[in-house]
This record gives structure tokens, C-alpha cells and sequence, in this order.
């Protein structure tokens, strides 16, 4: 198996196929705030506000994880970790997966 580092960042490829087009979309899901995609209110992820560091850390872990693995097909999360900003107080979620076929 294969481990891959999934990022809230990233360009589309409109011709990915395999697991190639899952991690895009996977992707896609870390950097979609929940009640932003217009035909899936429910796409994506809270970001928790006001929160302490340690505390939003655990929450979005939890979230992160849930979403990707119920919502990409064959995708397991084995680790979730952080780039902060503490000057603007900003977590992104760094996320290593891999693929049950894959």
C-alpha cells in the first residue's frame, strides 16, 4: 500500500482518473468550508471558530477524518497534522492516507 499527503491546496486536473481523481477530490474536501457548494450543503467541513489551538486541532481531526472516509470510497486516514499561522490564526490540515485497492 501506498501512502499519499493530501493538502487543502492544489489545482484541478479535469482528466484525473483512478487514485489520481480520488485524492483531488479529497483535496477538494479539506479546502471546502460545509454550506459553501451550492448543490450539497453538506459537502465539506467545520471550521471551528474561537477556538484554542489544541482544542480546534482535535476538532478538526475528528471532522476531517469522518469526511474523508465516509465520502472517498477505499480511503483510510493514518495521520492528521498541522502547518499554523498563529499570527493569523490559521490551522491547515495535512493529511496522510492511503488506499484499500490502491
Amino acid at each position: 500500500m501506498s501512502t499519499y499527503q493530501i493538502s487543502p491546496f492544489g489545482s484541478i486536473d479535469f482528466g484525473a482518473t483512478g487514485i489520481k481523481a480520488k485524492l483531488q477530490n479529497a483535496s477538494f474536501l479539506l479546502a471546502t468550508m460545509k454550506g459553501t457548494c451550492f448543490m450539497d450543503r453538506e459537502a465539506g467541513w467545520l471550521i471551528p471558530v474561537d477556538e484554542l489551538s489544541e482544542s480546534a486541532k482535535v476538532q478538526i481531526t475528528a471532522d476531517v477524518v469522518e469526511l474523508l472516509q465516509n465520502n472517498i470510497e477505499g480511503l483510510t486516514v493514518e495521520e492528521v497534522t498541522f502547518e499554523e499561522k498563529p499570527e493569523e490564526a490559521i490551522l491547515y490540515p495535512f493529511v496522510k492516507v492511503v488506499f484499500d485497492n490502491g
